[in-house]
């Protein structure tokens, strides 16, 4: 994985290289990291207040709830080391999916109905109808979709709106601190399947994400 950091901190997991670049060229000042080397590299040009930003930013939101917020770094390495350690969760969030397992009754099902069509008695066509019923059983809903009235859903909904929504705008929605909006927009994109794009508005400077 390949991942971007940019000039607010914000943290992005790509599947690829290209995209990688393609976001670096879109919003100035963002860095491509492809190894805890490179970041090293990066840091290494960056004040050591810039790397205990960079933790801050995300320390303490999930999936990094485990991680602390810190005042300052025993030194450069152990905060390089640190942070490429924490940020690979988010690639590790994008993992191929396993294929879907095949329907096992399908095939029997489909017995059931020649049999049935055949002019075959009662019991043949009530576990055709019995098999019909379980296979168009509403599966439950999907574990990423958004409860209405949660936060989730109303960040959502404000992203995919024509213009997005601003960072200030998130956080005055939902009441979270900006450093939780990042985390959360990054969780969206590496865990959610989502595509969001963050840019700078030119009138004001403040910071826009958009589904």
């Amino acid at each position: 994985m390949t991942f971007t950091i940019e000039t607010d901190n914000n943290i992005r997991v790509h599947e690829t290289e290209a995209q990688a670049e393609e976001a670096a060229r879109a919003t100035a000042g963002t860095i491509v990291v492809r190894s805890e080397k490179e970041l090293g590299k990066a840091a290494a040009e960056s004040p050591a207040s810039r790397l205990v930003e960079l933790w801050n930013s995300f320390a303490g939101v999930a999936p990094f709830t485990d991680c602390k917020p810190v005042k300052k770094f025993e030194n450069r390495d152990k905060a390089v080391a640190r942070i490429w350690a924490a940020i690979q969760r988010l690639g590790n969030g994008i993992a191929p999916k396993p294929p879907e397992e095949a329907e096992p009754a399908a095939p029997k099902a489909n017995r059931s109905n020649r049999t049935a069509k055949a002019g075959a008695g009662p019991d043949a066509k009530a576990k055709t109808k019995s098999a019909a019923k379980a296979k168009g059983k509403p599966n439950k809903p999907a574990a990423g979709k958004p409860r209405e009235g949660t936060h989730k859903a109303e960040v959502i909904a404000m992203l995919q709106r024509k213009g997005g929504a601003s960072l200030d705008e998130i956080a005055a929605t939902t009441g979270w601190q900006k450093h939780t909006v990042r985390g959360f927009i990054s969780i969206l994109g590496s865990k959610g399947g989502m595509k969001v794009a963050s840019t700078r508005r030119e009138s004001d400077g403040a910071r826009v994400y958009e589904a």
